[in-house]
C-alpha cells in the first residue's frame, strides 16, 4: 500500500492511525480538526481511501442491504461538500454506527467548498464499520465534473495533485444503486430511456470506468423524474426525464415499491412524485449559498 511510504513528520499535531485499524475515536478527533479547517496527513488520506477501495471492490453494482424488522436507516441525498451541514446532519441523528446507519446517495463532493473533508469522513466511517455507512456513485464522483465544479482543484490545493488521481480511482469502486429489504430502489439519478431493465442488469453494470454518456449506468447516475407522462429528453445533456408511468412499470416488473432519487434541488429538501411511488431527497440545504431551500433526509 502507497501509504506506507508516507512519512509522518514529528511536527504533525493532527490525528494519527495506530497501525492499521481506523478506529471510531479516530473518526471522531479526526471530524473536530475538519470542524477547525485543518486538515489530516497524507498518509492518513491514502490509508482512508485504500481501505474504503478494499471494502467497495467485491460489492456489485446493484448493492442489497438487508434491514431487520426493527432496524432503520437513514437515507441522504447531495452534500456537495457542504461539511458543516453534514455533521449537523450527524449532531441531529446520531453518528453513523451499526445501530444507525446511513445510505448517501452520491454527489459527496464538488461545488461546497469542504469536498475533501466530506469524502474523508464518509469514507472513514465505511473504514471504521461496514454496517455503518453505505455510498452510492453521483453524476459528479467523475473526473469531468470534479475538474470543472472545484473538486480537483481543491484536492490539489489542499494535499497535492497525487491525491486526485486516488479518488479519481476511488470513486470507480462505489456501487450504482442500492436495494434496501428488496423493496426500495434507492438511485442518484433515476430510471432508464427504456422499459424492461432488470435488477439483475444494473447488478452487472462494469462500474469501474468513468461514466459514459449514454446507457444504463449513464442514466442511473443522470435521469429525473418528471410530472408528465411518457420520456423526454433531459436538459442535462445526459439521462431522460421520466414519468410516473415509467416509475410504475419499473417498479412492477421488479416487484418494488419505492424509487428514492437525489440529483434535483428541491425547495424542501424532499418531494413526492408518482403517487407516492418515488421521493427525491436533497441533503445540502442553502445549496450553493444561492437557493433558499431547505435539506432533508429520510
Amino acid at each position: 500500500m502507497i501509504f506506507f511510504f508516507v512519512e509522518v513528520e514529528d511536527s504533525y499535531l493532527g490525528p494519527r492511525i495506530d497501525g492499521d485499524i481506523v478506529t471510531s475515536d479516530f473518526v471522531m478527533d479526526m471530524v473536530q480538526h475538519f470542524k477547525n479547517q485543518r486538515m489530516i496527513h497524507k498518509r492518513y488520506i491514502y490509508q482512508i481511501v485504500s481501505k474504503a477501495m478494499k471494502i467497495f471492490q467485491p460489492v456489485t453494482s446493484l448493492a442489497f442491504i438487508s434491514l431487520v424488522d426493527d432496524a432503520h436507516i437513514t437515507v441522504c441525498g447531495d452534500i456537495h461538500g457542504q461539511f458543516y451541514d453534514l455533521i449537523h446532519i450527524f449532531e441531529l441523528n446520531g453518528f453513523p454506527s451499526k445501530e444507525n446507519p446511513y445510505l448517501f446517495n452520491g454527489d459527496f463532493v464538488d461545488r461546497g467548498a469542504f469536498s475533501l473533508e466530506v469524502i474523508l469522513t464518509l469514507f472513514a466511517f465505511k473504514a471504521t464499520c461496514l454496517e455503518a455507512i453505505y455510498l452510492a456513485r453521483g453524476n459528479h464522483e467523475s473526473d469531468g465534473l470534479n475538474e470543472s465544479f472545484g473538486f480537483h482543484r481543491g484536492v490539489s490545493y489542499k494535499v497535492g495533485e497525487q491525491c486526485v488521481e486516488l479518488f479519481s480511482q476511488a470513486f470507480c469502486f462505489l456501487p450504482l444503486a442500492h436495494l434496501i429489504n428488496d423493496q426500495i430502489f434507492v438511485v442518484h439519478g433515476g430510471l432508464f430511456t427504456h422499459d424492461g431493465v432488470k435488477l439483475s442488469e444494473i447488478r452487472d453494470i462494469n462500474r469501474f470506468c468513468q461514466p459514459p454518456d449514454e446507457g444504463l449506468m449513464s442514466d442511473l447516475l443522470w435521469s429525473d423524474p418528471q410530472t408528465s407522462l411518457g420520456r423526454a429528453p433531459s436538459k442535462r445533456g445526459c439521462g431522460v426525464m421520466f414519468g410516473e408511468d415509467v416509475t410504475t412499470k419499473f417498479l412492477t416488473d421488479n416487484n418494488l415499491k419505492l424509487i428514492i432519487p437525489s440529483h434535483e434541488v428541491k425547495d424542501d429538501g424532499f418531494e413526492v412524485m408518482h403517487h407516492g411511488q418515488l421521493i427525491t431527497v436533497f441533503s445540502a440545504p442553502n445549496y450553493c449559498d444561492r437557493c433558499d431551500s431547505d435539506g432533508a433526509f429520510i
